[in-house]
C-alpha cells in the first residue's frame, strides 16, 4: 500500500522518489507546484546531500514536488538553475 511509504510532516505529505540516495528530509526546502515535471537532481551538481519527494502541501492540498537540500548554498544554486517545463 502506498500510504505505508509516505511521510507526513506539519506542512506536507511526502512520497520519496525511488531515485533518492537519501530518504532524509533536509533543512533547506523548495516546493514546486509541478507534480509531473521530471527533476534530475544529479544534473544540478550539488555539493551536499539532497532528496526529492512527490508532495501534497497540506495548507491548500496543492500537489507538487519537494526538493530538500542539506546545504544552504545548494538551495541557492537549485533555485537559480530550476526552470519549470
Amino acid at each position: 500500500m502506498a500510504t505505508e511509504k509516505s511521510i507526513t510532516t506539519r506542512q506536507y505529505k511526502l512520497f520519496p522518489s525511488p531515485r533518492n540516495r537519501h530518504r532524509t528530509i533536509f533543512l533547506h526546502e523548495f516546493f514546486t507546484p509541478h507534480p509531473y515535471m521530471l527533476i534530475d537532481m544529479d544534473s544540478y551538481n550539488l555539493a551536499g546531500r539532497h532528496s526529492l519527494f512527490a508532495a501534497c502541501r497540506l495548507s491548500d492540498m496543492k500537489m507538487g514536488q519537494l526538493v530538500t537540500l542539506e546545504l544552504p548554498e545548494d538551495e541557492v544554486k537549485f533555485r537559480a538553475m530550476f526552470v519549470p517545463d
